[in-house]
């Protein structure tokens, strides 16, 4: 690909002032917090601006180089398309917070942390397992994790307590069998109250993420790089062990829920979506990121719920909980690339870390702060498990749910077998993951 001179000379000043940037975050600590000003630091965001203004505020009171840092919040889906035109217009903000989610469609427009400037030993003592999905390929890292909100289970505590359930499920195995005792249907099988929303897509909240779970928990990677370099995908997966096809277990396992002719069946496409259920009371379980907690409590206050911790496969020998990894990264138009360093640098500090996790709901990223639980329930269940989140590197979202939704679809209304629809999904994705 040929590069224009204005994209060159882009492209070396991002070098030379990430390289300085990155000798400050490497020696930065909170002992000289302040020592010197960052200068103004332009930050775009995927994370709602409340909590993370909030924050900036409490902190910028004792913290005087933040209070020349801005924060603004960007949607998702726009964020690489807003991206590319700042950059090429010369208005690119110095960081952008984003999620793995959003990764691979922002890769482009990053300028990665070499891997001479912040060693492999370094990252993985410091963040969150999770953040080995920040690598890049050529070595080095394409951000800084920041914040993570972790896929918890939310519990109706009312309705498992009234049918004899002292305790949420801990299993996926232990949750088909509560199918029976929980889910109400009518003589014409129609779910009036479900146990948990699985086995449809479009009307599951947070489809995307709850399939990567399961996926990820049978240690099916869904992305991965090839020999050559090449990011694609993989769904399939087998067991060293035995050979069975780990990836067909996993459809079938979520598909099942919406099969009236199973005992496992509680859901089906004709239900509204599964948080305005669990939120209406008619849904015992949900599937949902530690961040929710707040909006259930702000949408109907008197909802008896808890948060659990999100089921695990009977036979797992570890634990593994899918993630929204946000991390930040600097973008190759930054114009303050050695402040933007600084800014992450200290955000990842103790005090920080604690804050913004308070006031968006979400855990912290760094290790040393995930060692201090807060006191309320809910956080802890965050915090706990932030320490082992998983996540990949997926394509933007909206194709994602795209070839997540057809796949789904494929097997419950019967167009293809479980292993046709993984195999037409996994070359979707791989289409995608290439583009």
């Amino acid at each position: 690909m040929k590069i224009s001179l204005f994209q060159g000379i882009v492209y070396g000043v991002s070098i030379v002032a990430a390289l300085i940037g990155l000798f400050v975050f490497a020696t930065y600590t909170s002992k000289n917090t302040g020592a010197s000003s960052t200068g103004p630091v332009v930050i775009w965001g995927t994370l709602p601006k409340e909590g993370m203004l909030a924050a900036l505020n409490t902190l910028s009171q004792t913290e005087q180089s933040l209070k020349s840092v801005t924060y603004l919040e960007k949607s998702a889906a726009s964020l690489p398309t807003d991206l590319a035109s700042a950059i090429a217009t010369g208005a690119a903000p110095d960081l952008v917070l984003a999620s793995q989610e959003e990764l691979h469609a922002l890769a482009k427009f990053i300028q990665p942390i070499p891997a001479a400037t912040l060693p492999a030993s370094t990252f993985q003592s410091t963040f969150v397992g999770e953040g080995r999905v920040f690598a890049a390929p050529g070595g080095g890292y394409y951000g800084i994790p920041f914040l993570i909100d972790p896929l918890v289970l939310f519990v109706n505590h009312s309705i498992l307590s009234s049918a004899g359930i002292a305790r949420p499920p801990a299993t996926w195995e232990s949750l088909t069998g509560l199918v029976p005792v929980i889910a109400q249907l009518t003589p014409t099988r129609q779910v009036t109250r479900g146990l948990i929303a699985l086995g449809t897509y479009d009307n599951v909240h947070n489809a995307r993420g709850i399939l990567s779970n399961l996926f990820l928990q049978t240690r099916i990677p869904l992305s991965k790089y090839s020999p050559g370099g090449a990011l694609v995908a993989d769904l399939g997966g087998s067991s060293a062990e035995t050979g069975v096809p780990l990836g067909r277990a996993v459809l079938t396992f979520y598909t099942q829920f919406a099969d009236p002719s199973k005992v496992s069946y509680t859901w089906n496409a004709s239900l509204q979506d599964s948080q305005q259920m669990f939120l209406a009371g008619n849904l015992a379980l949900y599937l949902g990121y530690a961040s929710e907690a707040r909006t259930f409590t702000q949408a109907n206050p008197n909802l008896d719920f808890q948060v659990a911790p999100i089921p695990q496969p009977a036979t797992a020998t570890a634990k593994s909980a899918y993630g929204l990894l946000y991390a930040f990264l600097t973008s190759r138009g930054a114009k303050n690339a050695s402040g933007a360093y600084q800014v992450a640098a200290l955000l990842s500090n103790s005090t920080p870390q604690a804050t913004f996790a308070a006031d968006t709901g979400l855990a912290p990223a760094t290790l040393n702060q995930l060692g201090v639980p807060p006191p309320d329930p809910a956080a802890g269940v965050a915090y706990a498990e932030a320490l082992y989140a998983d996540g990949w590197q997926s394509p933007q979202p909206a194709d994602t749910d795209t070839v997540f939704s057809g796949m789904i679809t494929n097997v419950i209304i019967g167009r293809l077998s479980v292993s046709a629809a993984l195999v037409s999904a996994e070359q979707a994705l791989t289409a995608l993951l290439q583009q």
